[in-house]
C-alpha cells in the first residue's frame, strides 16, 4: 500500500464530460460511464485500481474503482489529483462543495 498524501478531489457527470467535449457515455477504459457509481478517473494508476478517499473535513471515506483518466490535464496542472463519480463524491460531501481536500490511498494495484 503507498503512502497517503493529501488531494484536491471533485466529481463529474455525463453533462462535465459533454462539456469537456468527451462523449460522456465511455469511459477511457472502455466501460460505460455511470455517474452514480463508486468510481473514479485518476492518472498513474491502472484500470481497476481500488483507491479509498477521504475527506478531511469531515472524516467520511469511501472506496472507488478507477476505470477512467482525468482529471483534464488543466486541472491535473493546477493540482487537482482526483475526479469522483457523483455517487462516490455524494458519499463524501454535498456537490454544492464542488472541489474538497482529501487524502487518496491506493490500496491495490491491480
Amino acid at each position: 500500500m503507498r503512502p497517503a498524501r493529501a488531494e484536491t478531489a471533485s466529481y463529474y457527470t455525463y453533462d462535465s464530460c459533454w462539456r469537456e467535449g468527451t462523449s460522456g457515455v465511455f469511459t477511457a477504459s472502455g466501460e460505460h460511464f455511470n455517474e452514480n457509481d463508486l468510481t473514479c478517473a485518476m492518472w498513474g494508476v491502472k484500470f481497476g485500481t481500488l483507491v479509498k478517499v477521504t475527506n478531511l473535513a469531515n472524516g467520511k471515506s469511501v472506496i472507488v474503482r478507477v476505470n477512467d483518466r482525468g482529471p483534464s490535464r488543466r486541472l491535473a496542472k493546477q493540482g487537482r489529483k482526483i475526479d469522483l463519480a457523483k455517487g462516490a463524491f455524494l458519499r463524501l460531501a454535498s456537490l454544492k462543495k464542488g472541489v474538497i481536500k482529501v487524502k487518496v490511498e491506493v490500496l491495490n494495484a491491480s
